[in-house]
């Protein structure tokens, strides 16, 4: 089985970014004990888009909606957003934080087909 890789692509004003990148890094980082979680990476743009990148690699499309739906997902998500976990679920904005840094997000979805690493 291959692994699936997960690209959420946030929408996020200048004057956002350095808010972002701080809630990504004082992120709760439950993900990374989940069942089938292989990896993470917030990418910045470079090219002077807006758009930054959210990618994660599951084991699996299941383990991934299985973390998607899980109460630590939504646990981590609300304290982000310095909401109750019982709040309101996150809408476009990807809101780590007091209100949303993102104003837009999309996510992607690849099954990986080929790898390379260093030898």
């Amino acid at each position: 089985m291959a692994s699936v890789v997960k690209i959420n692509v946030l929408t996020v004003p200048p004057d956002m970014r350095e808010e972002l990148e701080r809630r990504f890094a004082g992120r709760a980082g439950m993900v990374e004990s989940q069942d089938g979680f292989e990896w993470f990476e917030l990418l910045r743009p470079l090219d002077g888009t807006d758009r930054y990148l959210v990618y994660t690699r599951w084991r699996s499309e299941e383990d991934f909606q299985r973390w998607q739906n899980s109460q630590a997902f939504q646990r981590g998500h609300a304290q982000a957003a310095g909401e109750r976990p019982s709040g309101p679920p996150q809408g476009a904005g990807h809101g780590h934080g007091q209100g949303p840094a993102a104003t837009g997000s999309e996510i992607w979805s690849f099954e990986v087909i080929e790898t390379a690493a260093p030898k």
